[in-house]
């Protein structure tokens, strides 16, 4: 597409022809013209598709060469460029159907979006302008679809030579690769991210000749061409095409490559192994190139919170610290994706299990107090968060669980009592002193079990046992780990000891416990319990 800048100003005309590489936007920049009158002479010869003219100048202004312009050339499209003060006179080109508008001090990011519209305004109009060309595309696109994305076998575009000349795709031997990009950078306009898609696509098909590029639910997909050579060594190529791309765009890119291929029946492969690459984006924020070559091997990292991470949950939790709960919710994020092992689905496994620890402290903390039922919480449905949003979404996540205790449950005049329970269900099992409960609550260690006494019917140390023993009742359920382990792990270095506790407190060995697990209801089994 041609594009002609007219301006009676040398800087803006030889500004606007240097500022920006049409070329790459896969426009053709004719030599701009100083008047209107000259834009009209070079009209018929040289057919601008897109005209950008200033609306003041010496003879004819804009608007009269917009007019004049467009009863010549019918579907030109013409950008007028304004000063602030020639709002109205914007106001009234706009009424006369020019396509858009700019200022003067625009930045170059603003002159190609602006460009891109009228661009891609002409690709819709040329289109519906014949219907065989239209249907031709749109084939061609279900036909890519049905090759690329959904692995249909003899769905290669068979396309004519013109296509060919058009970059649309070459077929010609030789290896292949899927490429899938994201973009964003360009702010909230309603069509901001269309149209830097857009502008993606356009500049793929430029710097990489022969590729074929589509845009597919949001995503930029583009199977591109190597030479046998070059198969394995496209890393250095394609962060140089991001670089281009983001530099002339002012946008942001992140850009997952899948194998090469050299079988024209295995692109679908790389399709899937490129979107595999993708859902790392994750973990390896700072990576704009995902290559799936360097993440095929992981075998997954771990999926559950540890012990100790649950109980450093529940009490930033329970002392309602919201800058404490990021922190730590940054802190696993960062552990896990420190990991080499670490794969999407055990990062969100592990992301989940932190909301559903965040639960089941809710649930401990409420039952203890004797609030059993008086909350519901909606489980965390990472599905409905998109990627790169899910570390935040948990910290929202769990900061609703926090504030739902604090704000509906935890309010009011809660005694000493109550207090120190709620304490108790975030302390690690070995902690469980009381002269450390005491010290919380700010209390004498000899008062507050008094307390206790009187408030529970239970002693202190009585109210501790019957907390090990059901918190030793839900790992046996959930954990593999052997019982002298979860002894350890609920405050009793001595096996026997515990197990002669467990099963006076239960009726059965941890053993025999166990094989009964799937009748276990940890809900009916109160910490009141002695």
């Amino acid at each position: 597409m041609n594009v002609l800048i007219v301006d009676d100003e040398v800087i803006i005309r030889t500004g606007l022809a240097s500022v920006i590489s049409w070329s790459e936007l896969g426009l053709n920049l004719l030599p701009p013209a100083a008047s209107a009158e000259e834009a009209l002479e070079r009209l018929e010869a040289e057919r601008p598709d897109i005209l950008i003219t200033d609306i003041r100048m010496n003879g004819k202004t804009g608007l009269e060469l917009a007019e004049e312009a467009a009863a010549r050339l019918p579907g030109l499209e013409v950008i007028i460029l304004s000063g602030y003060g020639d709002f109205a006179y914007t106001q009234q080109a706009i009424r006369q159907g020019v396509g858009d508008y700019l200022l003067k001090t625009s930045k170059p990011e603003e002159i190609i979006r602006t460009v891109l519209r009228a661009k891609r305004r002409l690709q819709e109009r040329r289109a519906e302008d014949s219907r065989a060309q239209r249907q031709a595309r749109e084939e061609r696109r279900r036909q890519l679809v049905k090759w690329v994305i959904e692995g249909e076998v003899g769905s290669v575009p068979v396309l004519s030579e013109q296509e060919n000349q058009e970059r649309e795709i070459s077929i010609s031997p030789g290896y292949r690769q899927v490429l899938l990009l994201s973009a964003d950078g360009w702010g909230q306009e309603d069509d901001a991210d269309s149209l830097l898609r857009f502008a993606v696509q356009n500049m793929l098909e430029d710097l990489l000749p022969g590729a074929a590029v589509l845009i597919h639910q949001g995503q930029i997909v583009c199977v591109t061409g190597l030479d046998r050579g070059d198969a394995f060594a496209t890393v250095g190529r394609l962060k140089g095409v991001l670089e281009r791309i983001e530099n002339l765009l002012n946008c942001r890119l992140r850009l997952a490559a899948g194998i090469a291929v050299d079988d024209l029946d295995q692109v679908h492969r790389s399709y899937l192994t490129a979107a595999a690459a993708l859902a790392y984006r994750d973990l390896l924020m700072s990576h704009k190139l995902l290559d799936y070559r360097e993440i095929a091997d992981r075998k997954g990292g771990r999926t559950v919170l540890s012990q100790e991470e649950e109980n450093g949950l529940g009490a930033i939790l329970l002392e309602q610290d919201p800058m404490a709960l990021r922190a730590w919710t940054q802190r696993l994020a960062d552990e896990l994706a420190a990991d080499p092992e670490c794969t999407p689905e055990s990062y969100q496994a592990c992301l989940q299990s932190a909301a559903v620890a965040a639960h089941r402290w809710l649930e401990r903390t409420l039952r203890a107090l004797g609030k059993e039922g008086e909350a519901r919480f909606e489980p965390w449905l990472q599905q409905q968060v998109e990627g790169g949003k899910l570390k935040e979404e948990l910290f929202r996540h769990l900061h609703a669980v926090m504030n739902l205790y604090h704000s509906q449950l935890g309010e009011g005049q809660a005694s000493h009592v109550q207090r120190a329970k709620a304490f108790m269900e975030s302390c690690p099992a070995g902690e469980l002193s009381l002269q450390q409960i005491a010290a919380y609550v700010h209390l004498h260690p000899g008062h507050l079990s008094e307390l206790f006494k009187k408030e529970t019917g239970s002693n202190f140390g009585d109210y501790v046992t019957a907390l090990r023993m059901r918190r030793a009742m839900d790992l046996l359920v959930v954990s593999p780990a052997k019982v002298s382990e979860i002894a350890g792990m609920t405050g009793y270095e001595d096996v026997k000891y515990f197990s002669r506790l467990f099963k006076k407190h239960t009726g059965k060995t941890p053993s025999e416990f166990r094989e009964e697990a799937l009748g276990y209801d940890p809900a009916g089994v109160t910490a009141s319990e002695n």
